[in-house]
């Protein structure tokens, strides 16, 4: 493993393995924040202010997909400013975000129990 982490620089390998592991909990986080109604900046300011910054180009394909594979709901509103469309969770969505939380949760307490050394 040593060889690895010097053939590809630690910054790098740090890098990639570190996006992979960003790539699933982005999607739990996002649909964690869905239980109200939010738009695209409004999500992201909620994920930033609890530590999950998301890129633009990142959250709005997300959103898109979900939506596509049905577990959101959108809606276009206009409140005093420009056109914005706000996300939530459907029933469908609702129960994916308590299969997922669990799910994580599980693989959480087996990761601190591995990475202690129990």
């Amino acid at each position: 493993m040593h060889s690895i982490v010097r053939r590809m620089g630690d910054t790098d390998t740090f890098g990639k393995l570190e996006l992979e592991l960003r790539r699933g909990a982005v999607v739990l986080a996002a649909l964690s924040q869905l239980q109200v109604p939010r738009y695209g900046y409004e999500l992201r300011q909620a994920l930033a202010d609890k530590g999950m910054p998301i890129e633009e180009g990142t959250l709005y394909p997300l959103l898109r997909r979900l939506e596509t594979q049905g577990v959101l709901r959108s809606e276009w509103r206009i409140e005093g400013g420009p056109p914005r469309r706000y996300y939530a969770l459907n029933d469908d969505g609702q129960a994916l975000l308590e299969r997922l939380a669990a799910s994580w949760r599980g693989m959480n307490a087996a990761m601190d129990k591995l990475l202690s050394g129990e």
